[in-house]
């Protein structure tokens, strides 16, 4: 037969995946990394009553999911005294991302976001044909003023905003991103991933009802939960918008057993409050690291530090890839001018106290070969 008929769309994308994982890499170097750091997983792990509901829920996982995810949905509206009407679960946030965007753009429709920030979303803009509008960070913080106007000047329907932001760390009193709200064009929507913001001070989270219609706030179980291996993630919105998921999402998507360990998750806060002081006490060992090689660890409300290394991209670039060698893995954000820092998940000390043995090597490594 002849090859598939591809899309002009498709044919024009580039086969990729956004994030080389740390399994990809330790099949190139033969060998497994002794500190996984690099993919901002909460290593200090899930709820043990999550772990043991899942165990559970795997006699029946001949079964597929609910569709409708009413308990967690049920759950997760007393959680955050909402209507379920205001809820969607879904595959984490990377796979509602890719239902937001599928339902609100179409080839030549455009979108704004940071210049370096989340590339999933980018993703997921190129594959429906999406035009990206770009904005700097400005001192590594996205910039609301900048992103905002720049939603104005193109006509944009979506603008991504990530508070606390991935890669660098950094926040926005949730206050703020509602002030500035009144800046936002009237017809188009904010999209907050707020993925880490149990994690962030209080204060961070965006004060805001449910039901405005300017915008669509995501969580996860994936971060200070735990579950990334799970993939489950929730949007909170006006019911209109929420109900429009069920026009184009995977209705079978979520896997029985992560439905019953988000459920079993959630309902154990005085684990996650455990996980919260974990993150803590990494995030200040990081720093002392940091401290002690020189270098300088921005300040974070996630469960990782970026690690400004003093100099640019290359030289940052062969820092991680010493650390790589030497079995700590990593990553880096990809563009200027964040991209002169490495980006370090918290950990239990073991993994902490490994980075801390190879960062030093790591230096004089990338510093050799200037």
């Amino acid at each position: 037969m002849t090859d598939p008929r591809y899309t002009p769309l498709a044919l024009s994308l580039p086969a990729t995946v956004p994030f080389v994982g740390p399994e990809t890499q330790e099949r190139a170097r033969g060998t497994a990394f002794t500190a996984r750091l690099g993919a901002n997983e909460n290593i200090f792990g899930p709820s043990p009553r999550a772990i043991e509901a899942m165990q559970t829920a795997s006699a029946d996982i001949w079964m597929y999911g609910d569709p409708e995810n009413h308990e967690l949905r049920q759950a997760l509206a007393a959680h955050h005294d909402l209507s379920p009407d205001n809820i969607m679960v879904g595959e984490g946030i990377d796979g509602l991302l890719g239902y937001l965007v599928r339902l609100l753009i179409s080839p030549g429709d455009t979108v704004v976001t940071s210049l370096g920030a989340y590339p999933t979303f980018n993703y997921h803009v190129s594959g429906y044909g999406g035009v990206l509008h770009t904005v700097p960070y400005k001192d590594d913080h996205e910039d609301l003023t900048s992103l905002f106007a720049k939603a104005g000047e193109v006509g944009a329907k979506l603008v991504y905003l990530a508070n606390p932001d991935n890669p660098m760390g950094s926040w926005h009193r949730g206050a703020d991103i509602v002030a500035a709200l009144d800046h936002l064009p009237s017809d188009c929507l904010l999209l907050l991933d707020e993925a880490y913001v149990e994690c962030a001070p209080k204060g961070t989270a965006a004060p805001v009802d449910a039901n405005d219609t300017r915008l669509i706030r995501m969580r996860t179980f994936s971060k200070a939960y735990g579950m990334a291996g799970a993939r489950v993630g929730y949007a909170l919105a006006a019911p209109d918008l929420i109900a429009a998921f069920n026009k184009v999402r995977n209705h079978f998507g979520m896997n029985r057993a992560a439905q019953a360990g988000a459920l079993a998750a959630l309902q154990d806060q005085d684990w996650l409050a455990h996980v919260l002081a974990e993150i803590t006490t990494a995030r200040r060992r990081i720093g002392e690291i940091a401290d002690q090689n020189g270098l300088k660890a921005q300040p974070s409300a996630t469960n990782f530090v970026a690690i400004d290394c003093g100099q640019d991209s290359i030289f940052a670039k062969r820092v991680l890839d010493a650390l790589i060698d030497l079995g700590i893995f990593v990553r880096m954000p990809f563009a200027a001018p964040q991209n002169r820092c490495i980006r370090i998940s918290c950990g239990p000390s073991k993994d902490l106290e490994a980075f801390a043995s190879a960062l030093p090597q790591a230096l004089i490594s990338a510093r050799k070969t200037q």
